[in-house]
């Protein structure tokens, strides 16, 4: 049965540089393969942190207003009717305009996934429910500094593997 966006409730996200509202669709209807958001972005809003995925695919359709789109380090103008398919590139959203701007997210729901956020030098990763996926069906969430990582081996003990 169709899912109307008029049916569902804004949840508005205000964290950072970060303002957006966002409707999940995909989630709504069922759908257990594909996620659809709808987003929208009030003037000087900006999406979720410049990111790429390792394990999903990601597409933006505009339908109304006009933007900035970061991908792949460079900056491209985005306006209604613009789409770009985003196949492991980092993506963030910017308005610079008076009116908001409306978009929709497709992605790919495979789980686990990695997460890389070049800006900020960290990495996460997901396991349980993918990204944009129920929160609350998660088994694993975390994110990390590049700078806390450490060797494979680091801090592995001589265990007998259970024997006595």
């Amino acid at each position: 049965m169709p899912t109307n966006e008029d049916d569902l409730s804004w949840q508005e996200v205000q964290k950072g540089n970060a303002h957006f509202r966002r409707k999940q669709l995909g989630a709504a209807d069922g759908a257990e393969q594909l996620g659809c958001s709808l987003y929208e972005l009030p003037p000087g809003g900006a999406s979720f942190p410049y990111h790429y995925h390792t394990g999903n695919e990601e597409a933006l359709y505009v339908l109304s207003g006009t933007g900035t789109l970061r991908l792949d380090g460079e900056e491209h103008a985005i306006e209604a009717g613009d789409f770009a398919a985003l196949p492991s590139s980092a993506p963030r959203i910017r308005n610079d305009g008076d009116e908001p701007v409306r978009f929709l997210m497709v992605s790919t729901m495979n789980d686990p996934d990695v997460m890389v956020y070049p800006d900020s030098e960290k990495v996460g990763f997901v396991a349980g429910a993918a990204p944009g996926g129920d929160k609350d069906e998660r088994t694993e969430e975390a994110f990390f500094r590049f700078a806390d990582q450490v060797d494979y081996w680091d801090g592995e003990r001589d265990a007998s593997c259970g024997e006595d």
